[in-house]
């Protein structure tokens, strides 16, 4: 099944990791992509009353689709009919709370490319109407994950709009984001950040 972007780009979806993979990695890094650990989080933030946040469905349009049995049909090209925004949104504690999900294998540095000028623009627009905004960023290799608040992020941006470097420094994010350390449940615990940074809690 192809997929393909506004701009006709060709989706790639990445690899599904193995099952043994999952079984022989430790409690802090268990194989799972950020995704479904966010996926875990809000789940449980959801099970126990705490806020309601989903991950933003990316609506489709089906050009081209097989019936290989009358029972069944395989989709075999789709197209995203608009760019999408953040991935997440939802409420806590009478507050939107919407955010984007990035990760990197990269050390010392989050390249600025992973992000999209309208999802920025869609940013800004959160927080124009007093929104909780923000990233949550995972450098995969050092299982490290930051709370970094959109603010901070359109800052980044703009610096590289203007000439600047085309990345965020692994301690400009230390400086201005919040380290999550990972846990069993809830897994990336953001609503922690969250309580301490708008006094929520």
């Amino acid at each position: 099944m192809n997929f393909h972007y506004p701009n006709g780009r060709k989706f790639i979806r990445k690899e599904a990791i193995s099952i043994n993979k999952i079984k022989n990695t430790t409690y802090s890094n268990r194989g799972m992509t950020l995704e479904e650990d966010l996926n875990e989080t809000n789940k449980f933030y959801l099970d126990y009353k705490i806020a309601v946040v989903h991950k933003k469905p990316t609506p489709v349009q089906i050009v081209n689709v097989d019936y290989p049995k009358r029972s069944a049909a395989v989709i075999k090209e789709a197209y995203f009919k608009q760019a999408s925004t953040t991935d997440y949104n939802g409420i806590y504690k009478g507050k939107y709370v919407d955010f984007e999900a990035k990760e990197t294998k990269f050390t010392s540095s989050f390249p600025l490319k992973n992000f999209h000028v309208h999802q920025i623009n869609h940013m800004k627009d959160v927080l124009k109407h007093e929104g909780i905004c923000f990233v949550i960023l995972r450098f995969t290799t050092l299982e490290e994950v930051y709370f970094l608040k959109a603010e901070n992020l359109i800052q980044f941006w703009e610096r590289m709009e203007d000439g600047g470097r085309k990345s965020i420094t692994k301690k400009e994010i230390e400086t201005n984001g919040y380290q999550i350390k990972l846990g069993f449940r809830p897994r990336i615990d953001y609503i922690k950040v969250i309580n301490d940074l708008y006094n929520l809690s």
